[in-house]
């Protein structure tokens, strides 16, 4: 037994899928009941798609017919970083783009109850000299880079994945995106500065609408290409490098004439939304990711940040509903940076000119690497498997930051006066800090109690999000109830 099977909360290093009662999760009965519905079989292909500002983790399955269907989304408990794609290791971001998750990168000995590696960075991103490293999508509600779930709903995603990998699955794809790429996301987005990296991967995003089959991701010229294929003269396929000129290739018609039909159409309404003024997204200065509004109706002074929910849910609509999972205690909501608010310029009222559909991208310079590390260990059944079928081995580490203590700060009565670093910093914290607005002096912040919880470990198993699991435990005025089966808590029982 070694300390990094110890901090995995594992008996061996080599701990196999059998033993491993969370790896092991069947897949609930509902979720199985709803593959019948929609003509899937329990060990069909998956794929997997994300959405930062929605906050919602898509899980696609193969029909009987060939195509992919949606089977069901899950909200995204926590995520971290800004809309746009990991540039550097330790700078906080969720990777954006195309990635391939084999059964090497799916990790049973989680220190995040169950995980998988994104496989960040690909070709692409290496070919622009971007770093980083142990991406994950895992458990336990806690980002650093990260997509996070709770641990209900990973255990669910990972026996998705685990049984298509034992119906034959070599890999499944996994689609990060800023957005929805819908046109009006694009026509609100359209003023920063990596609309032409979102330009190009959503053309990953129409192969997928238009086909509803999984497209061939290739990469040259530091670009993504979607469904290449050889000429009809070649005698063999073409080779592609990220770094090198593209080879000969052609893309099916049929695809080419379904794509350039719907880019056809987005493009003509996104024309009309810019058109008539459609108001810019505010760039949220210093606000690190966002949550689903699931999550952050359950949590004192929750925000979504940068995170937007479906229209007619609000946090106070919410608050009663059922939640995905267990929220442990050190989720922290995120903050507005308010210096960083203050000191910003004042924003533009008037509508701003259109970036051109280009998709060009500018190589991004390597960064130092990041010590923010952790201990987790990979390995077991998939890890065996991944290796035995020549896919190598993946680092599987993910980090947690500490909970970041906020103050709770006020502004003062409302009046009429030029627009200043002050008064702007009174509106953001009016909205991110909600009732704040009624008060008409700042409330100090009280003094941080001592962690007095007593360390424990972690059950092995959770109840499943798609039978019922996550009901409401709060009543309407009560003081919330806070799980301490948190990390913190399973390392110290560790240690």
């Amino acid at each position: 037994m070694t300390a990094g099977g110890l901090l995995a909360g594992c008996n061996t290093d080599q701990v196999s899928l059998a033993t491993n009662a969370k790896a092991n999760q069947p897949v609930p009965p509902k979720l199985i009941a709803a593959m019948a519905e929609k003509d899937m079989d329990l060990q069909s292909p998956i794929l997997v798609r994300l959405f930062k500002q929605e906050a919602e983790l898509e899980i696609w399955k193969q029909t009987r017919s060939g195509q992919f269907a949606l089977l069901k989304t899950y909200p995204i408990c926590r995520w971290s970083g800004d809309l746009g794609p990991k540039v550097r290791e330790g700078d906080r971001q969720a990777p954006e783009g195309f990635y391939s998750i084999n059964p090497s990168q799916m990790n049973p000995q989680s220190a995040y109850y169950l995980s998988f590696n994104t496989g960040y960075p690909n070709a692409f991103d290496k070919a622009l000299g971007r770093t980083g490293s142990q991406l994950m999508v895992h458990g336990d509600c806690s980002s650093r880079g990260c997509y996070a779930m709770t641990d209900e709903q990973i255990a669910e995603i990972y026996s998705l994945g685990r049984e298509s990998f034992f119906g034959g699955q070599k890999a499944f794809q996994l689609q990060a995106y800023p957005f929805k790429m819908t046109p009006v996301n694009m026509a609100r987005h359209r003023n920063n500065p990596n609309m032409p990296f979102w330009r190009m991967i959503k053309e990953g995003y129409d192969h997928f609408e238009v086909t509803r089959q999984e497209p061939k991701v290739d990469f040259c010229e530091k670009k993504y290409v979607f469904n290449a294929a050889k000429p009809a003269d070649a005698k063999r396929d073409p080779v592609f490098d990220a770094s090198a000129k593209c080879p000969a290739y052609v893309i099916p018609e049929d695809i080419v004439a379904a794509v350039r039909g719907k880019q056809a159409k987005d493009e003509a309404e996104y024309a009309k939304l810019v058109a008539k003024g459609t108001p810019v997204a505010r760039m949220n200065t210093g606000i690190d990711g966002g949550m689903n509004k699931v999550f952050a109706a359950k949590i004192p002074e929750g925000s979504t940040g940068l995170s937007e929910g479906a229209e007619g849910s609000t946090l106070q609509m919410l608050a009663m509903a059922k939640a995905p999972g267990t929220i442990p205690s050190h989720v922290n909501p995120p903050k507005p940076n308010l210096d960083a608010v203050a000191s910003a310029p004042a924003p533009q009222e008037e509508p701003v000119a259109a970036v051109p559909a280009s998709t060009r991208i500018a190589s991004a310079q390597p960064a130092e690497k990041s010590p923010e590390k952790s201990g987790e260990k990979s390995g077991g059944f998939f890890s065996n498997l991944g290796r035995k079928m020549g896919m190598g081995s993946s680092d599987t580490t993910a980090t947690t930051p500490p909970p970041q203590a906020t103050a709770s700060v006020a502004p003062a009565a409302t009046t009429t006066t030029p627009t200043t670093a002050a008064s702007r910093l009174k509106a953001a914290v009016s909205r991110f800090v909600p009732g704040h607005d009624k008060k008409d002096a700042a409330k100090p912040a009280e003094p941080a109690k001592p962690d007095t919880r007593l360390a424990q470990t972690r059950p092995a198993l959770k109840p499943s999000v798609s039978d019922g699991a996550g009901e409401a435990t709060q009543i309407m005025g009560a003081a919330p109830v806070i799980s301490s089966n948190s990390f913190d808590s399973r390392f110290s029982a560790v240690k």
